[in-house]
C-alpha cells in the first residue's frame, strides 16, 4: 500500500466522525514511517539471508552457527512479511506528552528512533495494564482494528482529565467489548490489542515454579496461555525450549496461527498423545477400571522394576572357551560389570559400558586379550541374555500378557486387578498405555540409537586411523615444511579433529524443556503428569485449567493436586470474568454444572448475546443451520449426523477449548450421567459465543 496516495484508514461511513484530520493525522504520519521501515528491513534481511545461504556451511560448530543464523534471519523475515501496517496494535500517550506506539515486535527508523515497541517489553506494559484506578502514567490509549492491512475502526480510552482535552474518540463500548461481538473464524485470532489488565498480569508473571491459571469457560485461559508462552520466550533468555500442550488435535489446529502471529515460530506444540509414537493409533480405554489402574503414579514407577528385571546379573558361573584359554565367568564378575553404570543411565545406552567393563574384568589377570574375549560367541550370547537390547513396546506388552511378570513388577495389585489388566492383544494400545510406554522408553533409551552410536564409533575410529596415517605422511615429507608452523600444528589434536570432521557436532538428543505450558490441565492423570515432569526438570510450568471441567472429577485443590504430582513451587492466579459466553447461555449452563458440582467456579458473563437459548426438535436442524450465514457453527453430538459443508461436527470431548458463533447441541441428555455427563453438557453449552440451540 502506497501511503503517499492512500490512507491507512478505511473507516466506514458510520464512523465518519473518527476520520477527521485532527483525529488521525498523527497516526497517518507514523504509519508512513512504519511502512518505510518495513520495506527497508525486508530488503536488508533478504540480502542478508541470501548471503548467509551462499556462505560455506563448514563443519561442526561452524555449521551449527551458520544454520542458526539462517534460521533466525528466516524467522525475522517471515514475521515481517506476515504483517504490514497491522504490526501496530495502538498507541499510548503519557502525562509527560510522550507518545509510544505498541507493535507485535519492535521496529526502528533509519536513525535508530523507536517506531514500535515490542508488546512484550516492559515499556509496553501500561498499554495492557493501565486502568482508571491505576493509569500507570497514561492520559489516553488508542487501539486499532485492522482489516486487510487498513484500520477499519479504533477506540480511545481516556484515563485522566488531561486526556479529555485531546482528540479522542470516545465510544459507547470499549475496543475489547466490541471485539467480543465480532464473528469467530475457523482459527483462533490473537487478541493482542484487547488483552485486559487481569489477563496481562498473568501473561507477564515470572517463570520460576508452576503458575496455575484457574478460570471457568470464556475467561480467556487459552488466550493467556498462548500470549504468556510468547512473552516468556521473549523476556526470559533461559527458556530456549518451550513446549505447549493442548488437549486434542482440533484444538491445536484452532490455535496454530496464534504463536506465529505473536512472533514465535520455535515453540513445540503437541498433545500428550504426540509425545509417544504409539499415540497416533491408540484408542480411548473402554474399561474405566483399567484406565484407573493405569493412571496411577505407582504403576508408572513400576516400569523401573520392569526394566531392572533385565539388569540382574546371572547367579551361576560359566566357562568361556577361547583360542588362548578357558575363562571362568563368576557371578561376582557379572555383578561388578553391571555396577559400572551410574544410576538412571538408560538401559540400552548402558549396554556398551557394561560389555566393555565385563571384558576388562575377565581379561585382567588372565592370559587372554579383551579382543579375543569379544570374539567369543558363547560370551556374546550369554551377555545378550543377561543384558539384552530392549524395546519399550515389547516390555509393556509382556506386562499385559504375562501375569507373573506384572505381579513381580507391581506386587500391590490384587489377583483380580492383575487379571483385569491382562488382554488378548497386548499391543492393542489405548491412551491409558501411553504414560507407561513413555516411562519405559525413557528408562530404556533408544535401541536403534545404541546401534547407530556403535556404528559411528567404528567409523570415527576408522577415520582417526586414516587421518593419523595422512598426518604422519605429511610430517615425514620435508616438501610440506613451509616455515609457518604447519608441522607443529599437525601434531595438535584439535586440528586433527577439524581435518577428520565431526559428524555429531550440533546434534542433540536432549528431550528436556525449559518451560511447559499445559492447557486443560484438569484432565491430566498422575501418570500423565509424570510424562510431562520427566521432560521438565526445572519444574517451570504454566498450568491452565478449570476444575469444574474435569470429566472424571477434581475433588482436590490445585495445590494438593500438583504437590501430589511432585511440584512444590506453586503460585495461584484466577480469572473470574466470562468475556466470551453470553449471559443468556451461562444462565442455562450454570445449573447444569452446579447440579453435579455445587462449588463449581462459574464465571460471571459481562455481555449479552441478544438471543435466548433456543430449545427445539431435531427436525429443525437443517433450517437452523441454513439460516446461519455469518461466523462459525458447530454441532456437538455423540451420534452420527449429516451437516452442510463448513459446519463442524464434534463430540463434547473434542469441542473442549474451542469456540463458535452458533452451537447446536443434539440430545445433550445422551452425553452421559454423573459428573462426566454434566461436565460434557456444560463444556458443550459454553462453546457458544453468540447463540446456543438445544435440540432433542
Amino acid at each position: 500500500m502506497n501511503l503517499s496516495t492512500t490512507s491507512a484508514f478505511a473507516l466506514p461511513e458510520r464512523l465518519a466522525a473518527k476520520a477527521g484530520a485532527a483525529m488521525i493525522a498523527s497516526d497517518e504520519e507514523h504509519f508512513r514511517g512504519i511502512a518505510d521501515s518495513l520495506s527497508r528491513s525486508v530488503a536488508e534481511l533478504s540480502g542478508q539471508l541470501d548471503a548467509e545461504r551462499r556462505a560455506p556451511a563448514g563443519k561442526g560448530r561452524q555449521a551449527v552457527d551458520r544454520d542458526d543464523a539462517v534460521r533466525r534471519t528466516t524467522g525475522r523475515l517471515r514475521a515481517l512479511r506476515r504483517f504490514s501496517l497491522d504490526l501496530c496494535l495502538g498507541r499510548m500517550v503519557f502525562a509527560t506528552g510522550e507518545t509510544v506506539w505498541i507493535g507485535r515486535f519492535g521496529l526502528s527508523d533509519p536513525d535508530g528512533g523507536r517506531l514500535l515497541v515490542d508488546w512484550r517489553s516492559p515499556a509496553a506494559e501500561p498499554f495492557f495494564g493501565a486502568t482508571h484506578a491505576t493509569p500507570m502514567g497514561l492520559v489516553s490509549c488508542r487501539r486499532y482494528r485492522w482489516t486487510d492491512g487498513r484500520v477499519t475502526d479504533y477506540w480511545d480510552e481516556v484515563f485522566t482529565a488531561e486526556g479529555l482535552a485531546g482528540n479522542a474518540a470516545l465510544d459507547d463500548q470499549s475496543a475489547f467489548i466490541a471485539s467480543l461481538g465480532s464473528n469467530r473464524s475457523p482459527r483462533m485470532r490473537d487478541v493482542l490489542g484487547t488483552i485486559q489488565s487481569d489477563q496481562d498480569a498473568i501473561v507477564r508473571a515470572g517463570s520460576p515454579g508452576a503458575l496455575v491459571v484457574d478460570g471457568g469457560p470464556g475467561t480467556g485461559k487459552t488466550v493467556v496461555a498462548l500470549h504468556r508462552t510468547a512473552y516468556l520466550r521473549y523476556s526470559d533468555p533461559r527458556l530456549k525450549r518451550v513446549l505447549f500442550v493442548g488437549p486434542h488435535e482440533p484444538y491445536l489446529a484452532y490455535v496454530s496461527d496464534v504463536l506465529p502471529n505473536l512472533g514465535e515460530d520455535d515453540v513445540w506444540t503437541c498433545t500428550l498423545r504426540g509425545l509417544v509414537a504409539e499415540g497416533a493409533t491408540a484408542v480411548p480405554e473402554p474399561d474405566p477400571e483399567v484406565a484407573r489402574l493405569k493412571s496411577t503414579a505407582e504403576l508408572v514407577a513400576a516400569m523401573e522394576t520392569a526394566v531392572r528385571f533385565y539388569e540382574e546379573p546371572p547367579s551361576r558361573a560359566m566357562v568361556i572357551s577361547t583360542e588362548d584359554a578357558d575363562v571362568r565367568v563368576s557371578p561376582g564378575d557379572w555383578t561388578a560389570a553391571f555396577e559400572v553404570c551410574d544410576p538412571g543411565t538408560p538401559h540400552n545406552d548402558a549396554r556398551d559400558l557394561v560389555w566393555a567393563e565385563l571384558l576388562a574384568i575377565l581379561a585382567s589377570g588372565q592370559d587372554v586379550s579383551e579382543a579375543e574375549l569379544a570374539r567369543s560367541r558363547d560370551l556374546r550370547q550369554a551377555f545378550g541374555r543377561a543384558w539384552p537390547l530392549l524395546e519399550a513396546a515389547d516390555l509393556v506388552a509382556d506386562l499385559w500378557s504375562v501375569p507373573a511378570y506384572l505381579r513381580r513388577c507391581a506386587p500391590w495389585l490384587t489377583a483380580d486387578e492383575i487379571r483385569t489388566l491382562q488382554r488378548d492383544d497386548p499391543r492393542a494400545w489405548t491412551d491409558a498405555d501411553l504414560p507407561l510406554l513413555d516411562a519405559v522408553r525413557q528408562r530404556l533409551g533408544d535401541p536403534s540409537a545404541a546401534r547407530e552410536r556403535r556404528r559411528r564409533e567404528i567409523d570415527a575410529r576408522r577415520r582417526s586411523i586414516d587421518m593419523d596415517r595422512v598426518v604422519d605422511d605429511l610430517i615425514a615429507s620435508t616438501e610440506y615444511d613451509d616455515g609457518e608452523g604447519l608441522m607443529s600444528m599437525l601434531r595438535q589434536k584439535d586440528l586433527r579433529e577439524v581435518l577428520a570432521g565431526d559428524d555429531e557436532a550440533g546434534e542433540s538428543t536432549e528431550k528436556a524443556f525449559d518451560h511447559i505450558v499445559v492447557d486443560e490441565a484438569q484432565e491430566l492423570t498422575d501418570a500423565e503428569w509424570r510424562m510431562l515432569l520427566s521432560r521438565c526438570p526445572s519444574r517451570s510450568l504454566t498450568v491452565v485449567g478449570d476444575r469444574a471441567q474435569a470429566r472424571h472429577g477434581f475433588t482436590e485443590s490445585w495445590r494438593e493436586r500438583l504437590e501430589r504430582a511432585g511440584i512444590d513451587r506453586i503460585t495461584m492466579a484466577s480469572l473470574t470474568v466470562n468475556y466470551r459466553t453470553p449471559a443468556e447461555v451461562m444462565a442455562e449452563a450454570e445449573p447444569v454444572i452446579r447440579a453435579a458440582l455445587p462449588d463449581a467456579n462459574v464465571p460471571t458473563s459481562i455481555r449479552s448475546g441478544g438471543a435466548p437459548v433456543h430449545h427445539g426438535s431435531l427436525t429443525e436442524l437443517d433450517t437452523i443451520l441454513a439460516a446461519h450465514t455469518e461466523g462459525t457453527a458447530c454441532v456437538i453430538t455423540t451420534e452420527p449426523v449429516n451437516c452442510p459443508a463448513g459446519v463442524r461436527v464434534l463430540t463434547p470431548v473434542l469441542a473442549k477449548g474451542l469456540e463458535f458463533d452458533l452451537v447446536v447441541l443434539i440430545r445433550p441428555a445422551s452425553f452421559g450421567t454423573g459428573i462426566e455427563g454434566a461436565v460434557d453438557r456444560y463444556v458443550a453449552m459454553t462453546r457458544a459465543t453468540s447463540r446456543l440451540v438445544v435440540l432433542t
